[in-house]
């Protein structure tokens, strides 16, 4: 069927799916990112640092469900909503959305400065910019463009990683960066306010700045067009229409997926490996995670089970910010200075556990109001006027 035949929703009719996926999204990205909060990830081979049975198993499974899985899913997830933006904006989207990506561009920096080093705001607000410049393209086109814009260079670069570590496997061999690892723990565990701000800036650098800049552009900002081509079409409000389709496309995502995240614990732990892992690995898991919660929640019971995790995406903004802002008063020196004190079982129960605790507080929240806190504040911003 094509685009011009397709009938939106209601303007003020919420998806559960895509509310449900913000929410699991935000479990995994927080997994993830809480081995950064207690440790310099940034700066050691994770293979090898995490050196006990128990903890290099636990590494292992993060790694592969989870690791690099979970921000292409909120990536395509922010395209699909842009596109329902644009549906029901109309002729204001694209000055509405400006001083909406605006307002997330300075939280982003405020983040980075003040809270945490692994921001995505900015970067989600630099894409969702240059993603204005393609909107008014069709769907099918949208997918289409941002598939090979992810593709060719991902393909390009794991065949010759591959091929590098075959003829020279040094090359690609890990390593760990131990003035980094120093300097780290030497800030987060000890220093003061500004020294702690001054490591933030120096790895937030050492992961976007100079050329890095471009290969996080190149990772994020596809995700962006194949999920404002997948809004376009409504591939989500219309999956019952293809139930056998999308289970088979589960199964195949899910199967390459997982083969390719194996990689590195099957052909070898290095940089050649990793890469293939994470960039062709991760993003077809992340496909099939949206389409078993499509699956899951279009039954009955994934409805009734599901709620709650929704609850917690529709307050996305908020629960993110709010695990930052825990994981820094727990870690850094100004808080209960636990970092590099954390082994990483304990942080990943730590981390199952504030979630649980985020969904509580967002049925709570919600329960009272229309939206989160700080999507509240984002929305006056942005419509200078209060909301309910």
């Amino acid at each position: 069927m094509g685009e011009e035949n397709r009938t939106p929703l209601h303007p003020n009719k919420r998806i559960l799916s895509l509310d449900v996926m913000r929410g699991i999204s935000l479990l995994g990205i927080f997994l993830v990112n809480m081995i950064s909060f207690h440790s310099p990830y940034l700066y050691y081979d994770p293979y090898h640092w995490w050196n006990s049975p128990s903890d290099y198993a636990h590494y292992a499974w993060i790694d592969v469900l989870v690791q690099a899985s979970f921000y292409p899913l909120f990536a395509m997830l922010f395209g699909y909503s842009m596109s329902l933006q644009q549906e029901r904006l109309k002729q204001n989207f694209f000055l509405l959305e400006s001083k909406r990506l605006l307002v997330l561009m300075v939280a982003g920096i405020l983040h980075i400065v003040f809270i945490w080093s692994g921001d995505i705001l900015l970067n989600y607000s630099v894409c969702g910019f240059l993603l204005l410049l393609f909107m008014k393209g069709r769907g099918r086109t949208l997918i289409i463009f941002g598939s090979v814009l992810y593709l060719i260079p991902h393909l390009f670069l794991s065949i010759l990683l591959i091929m590098t570590s075959i003829i020279n496997p040094e090359s690609t061999a890990f390593w760990s960066d131990m003035n980094g690892i120093q300097h780290s723990i030497q800030a987060y565990s000890t220093g003061s306010f500004w020294s702690i701000t001054k490591q933030r800036l120096v790895d937030w650098y050492s992961v976007n700045g100079s050329t890095h800049f471009f290969s996080v552009l190149l990772s994020i900002f596809p995700m962006f067009l194949i999920g404002a081509g997948a809004g376009k079409l409504h591939l989500v409000e219309s999956i019952e229409k293809h139930k056998k389709l999308n289970l088979t496309l589960l199964l195949m995502f899910m199967a390459a997926g997982i083969f390719l995240k194996l990689l590195p614990f099957f052909f070898g732990q290095n940089m050649a490996y990793q890469y293939v892992q994470d960039s062709l690995g991760g993003p077809l898991l992340s496909v099939a995670y949206a389409l078993a919660v499509m699956i899951i929640v279009r039954n009955p019971y994934g409805q009734k089970y599901s709620k709650w995790i929704a609850q917690a995406g529709r307050m996305s903004l908020t629960n993110y910010l709010f695990q930052s802002l825990i994981g820094s008063l727990l870690f850094y020196h100004y808080g209960l200075a636990l970092y590099g004190k954390m082994d990483l079982i304990t942080g990943s129960w730590l981390a199952f556990t504030l979630y649980l605790i985020q969904l509580i507080l967002s049925e709570m929240w919600l329960s009272k109001f229309q939206q989160g806190p700080l999507e509240n504040v984002w929305k006056m911003l942005v419509y200078g006027r209060k909301t309910a």
